[in-house]
């Protein structure tokens, strides 16, 4: 009778150190995603190193609104412009 307590408490213990040990694991590895700043983005698609950001250098969701987030018209994203840009929507989770 002895026996099986102490099994049953040991695989209970083992289970519980396994489980504790998994959700850490994933909750360590979620980081919250935050926007790019406007020197990361410069590093990433200035394409022609002219400290500058066009729409023919840009992809994805800033491409698309380009007309709405180049405010003064001239053809190339700020960092002011950047910061002023409206947020993109999030797309709803399944």
């Amino acid at each position: 009778m002895k026996s099986n307590t102490f099994k049953t408490a040991i695989l209970v213990f083992g289970l519980t150190v396994l489980v504790g040990n998994i959700s850490f694991g994933q909750s360590e590895n979620r980081k919250e995603k935050t926007p790019p700043t406007f020197s990361e983005l410069l590093k990433e698609m200035d394409k022609n190193e002219d400290g500058k950001i066009s729409k023919s250098e840009l992809k994805g969701p800033l491409k698309e609104d380009f007309s709405k987030i180049d405010t003064d018209e001239d053809g190339f994203i700020s960092e002011k412009e950047l910061k002023k840009a409206p947020k993109p929507k999030r797309r709803e989770r399944n």
